[in-house]
């Protein structure tokens, strides 16, 4: 009777504990998932206003360069040129011009995203984007690509070669057979005139976003707490 007795009473204790471990690790999951992108963003933000670094064929670290200001020299590989479809802007359907262009001196490689541009009126046509001939200077930012698959999207062939659904730097190394640099080049907008449009937002800042979270799930932690403690409480007054 009394293991009974004691089991009724641990079992809810045990129970509330856990719920508030729970509650209270999520929110410290939440709240370093803040700082870790306030840290980010505060260096992205100190790499925008630096003086561009000059770029060779050297691969870089893709955490250090991100967000780095870059200036290359180079010839673009106008035939390995390809578009990033479902890329809107002000309600326009339009693709990203990606160019690779090959550093000079060296042979190792960058992916250029020069800009967006709209749909034509069929899809079955390809805009126009040439790149420009010969020797080139391209400045812009470092981006390091995310490389998650879309969410409960499966990976499929793209129907056209010259059209993907996504920037997989992997994919395109594997294609070209030379070293490739582990970012894309975000073309600044003032670089070249052709009619392309680079107007770039900066990363989405979150950090407010998961601070709310983190309090959320420590504001359960608590009120799970004082539950029980008002639980307890009634039961002994009562028994």
């Amino acid at each position: 009777m009394q293991a009974t007795t004691f089991s009724s009473r641990a079992i809810p204790a045990l129970a509330t504990a856990a719920g508030i471990a729970l509650f209270v690790h999520l929110g410290q999951w939440q709240a370093q998932k803040a700082t870790t992108e306030a840290i980010e963003i505060g260096r992205w933000e100190a790499r925008k206003s630096a003086l561009p670094m000059e770029l060779d064929s050297n691969l870089r670290s893709a955490s250090e360069i991100d967000g780095t200001p870059l200036r290359v020299h180079g010839h673009y590989v106008a035939n390995e040129q390809f578009f990033l479809d479902n890329r809107q802007r002000d309600g326009i359907a339009g693709v990203e011009v990606i160019t690779p262009l090959e550093i000079t001196p060296g042979n190792a490689r960058v992916l250029v995203n020069r800009g967006w541009v709209a749909w034509g009126g069929s899809r079955s046509q390809l805009p126009l984007a040439p790149p420009p001939v010969g020797e080139v200077v391209v400045s812009g930012a470092a981006l390091v690509p995310s490389m998650r698959a879309f969410f409960l999207m499966p990976e499929r062939q793209d129907p056209n070669p010259h059209l993907w659904n996504r920037l997989d730097l992997a994919r395109y190394a594997a294609m070209a057979d030379k070293s490739l640099q582990p970012f894309v080049l975000l073309q600044n907008q003032g670089d070249a005139q052709d009619g392309l449009v680079r107007n770039w937002q900066p990363p989405e800042n979150r950090v407010a976003m998961h601070r709310s979270y983190a309090w959320q799930w420590y504001g359960m932690a608590l009120a799970l707490f004082v539950f029980f403690c008002v639980t307890r409480w009634r039961n002994r007054k009562t028994a």
